[in-house]
């Protein structure tokens, strides 16, 4: 056997028929290999851009939630925390998020979808209540949205890291083990056919010598 460098795929006969279907694939899995490397890097892109999302969403959500604990706490001081309390009471509570999944580039990226009172649904008239009171309760109403907003960014990136992971994982398979099985296969098929071809040169010259000697001992005669 020729020796060749690197592996390549066992069981192979080096035909013509084998080179080309060894071709064949060594072309698909080159076309392959750019396209999961431009799924890689789109992802890529992607997964920076909701990290840049998630910053804001959780300093949205930090600033909400700060500007909702003051403005309650001067509720309580004008009102005082059992009125406020009893109040709170009176609020209806929020319906469960409904859950669903857009696509981005063959990902399933959840969404979460959250109906958010409104003031008619409030169990008090905004005028006799102080602003304090209402200004809070709208300040943790935003707060709860943008939560659910970063939720639904946080699992965005979880499904693209793992998809991200994976692409990586396939373009370096592709990369590192099969494209170079295969060159390395169809080198070694293209030195066994050329070995094969100077061999039956060597044959049909030796058989034409023969042959050329025969007759010549035949015109001697």
């Amino acid at each position: 056997m020729i020796p060749v460098a690197g592996e390549i795929v066992e069981g192979i006969n080096p035909t013509r028929m084998e080179l080309l279907q060894v071709k064949k694939k060594r072309k698909l899995a080159e076309k392959g290999h750019k396209l999961l490397g431009e799924k890689r890097d789109a992802l890529v892109v992607q997964f920076f851009e909701i990290i840049e999302k998630r910053k804001k969403l959780r300093k949205e959500v930090m600033d909400a939630f700060s500007s909702a604990e003051e403005e309650m706490e001067e509720a309580m001081a004008i009102m005082g925390y059992e009125t406020v309390k009893s109040y709170s009471r009176g609020i209806p509570p929020h319906s469960s998020p409904e859950l669903s999944h857009i696509n981005i580039m063959g990902v399933k990226v959840p969404v979460v979808n959250q109906k958010i009172r409104g003031e008619r649904e409030m169990s008090w008239s905004l005028g006799s209540t102080p602003f304090s009171l209402n200004q809070a309760t709208e300040e943790y109403q935003k707060a709860l949205e943008k939560l659910l907003q970063l939720a639904e960014v946080e699992g965005g990136m979880e499904k693209l890291a793992v998809e991200i992971e994976k692409t990586k994982r396939r373009v370096n398979a592709l990369e590192h083990i099969f494209i170079p099985r295969l060159q390395n296969t169809e080198k070694y098929i293209n030195m066994q056919l050329q070995e094969r071809e100077r061999e039956d040169f060597v044959r049909r010259k030796r058989i034409k010598a023969m042959m050329e000697q025969k007759e010549r001992e035949k015109n001697r005669e």
